[in-house]
């Protein structure tokens, strides 16, 4: 997935994907802070539909990507995260999570945290992650 495929734009500080829930809540997919950049939580919304209903191992991998693309935007790389938070709305969705994170940052190993929530936005999503990056 390219920062085009999903309409990404940085104003230098901020990072915008154009979603409907950044234009609906208020914020930025992520916020460029000195060397840190700071990824919104993603989930596999894409256009403002739900990717990969009922798979939270593709739905992590589509959302590890609009949040990678938010580093890059942010001037960094997925070498340089170094946290990763996921929240997933049931108990058997941590393994393809976790599977799909490793998959994206095996070599790298951020630090991270796992949470199991009542539910997301849309009954439909069943992770959201959030990343940060630091340039070390």
């Amino acid at each position: 997935m390219s920062a085009s495929s999903i309409g990404m734009e940085s104003t230098g500080y901020r990072v915008f994907s154009g979603g409907i829930w950044e234009e609906k809540y208020g914020y930025a997919r992520a916020v460029v802070a000195g060397e840190r950049v700071i990824v919104s939580g993603c989930t596999a919304t894409v256009h403002g539909e739900v990717r990969h209903v009922g798979d939270a191992y593709q739905q992590s991998l589509t959302a590890l990507g609009i949040a990678l693309e938010a580093v890059l935007m942010g001037g960094l790389t997925s070498e340089d995260v170094v946290m990763v938070r996921y929240y997933v709305v049931e108990q058997r969705h941590f393994d393809p999570v976790g599977r799909a994170i490793n998959e994206v940052f095996g070599k790298v190993r951020p630090a991270c945290t796992g949470v199991r929530v009542a539910g997301l936005v849309d009954p439909r999503m069943l992770v959201e992650i959030e990343i940060e990056a630091l340039r070390t």
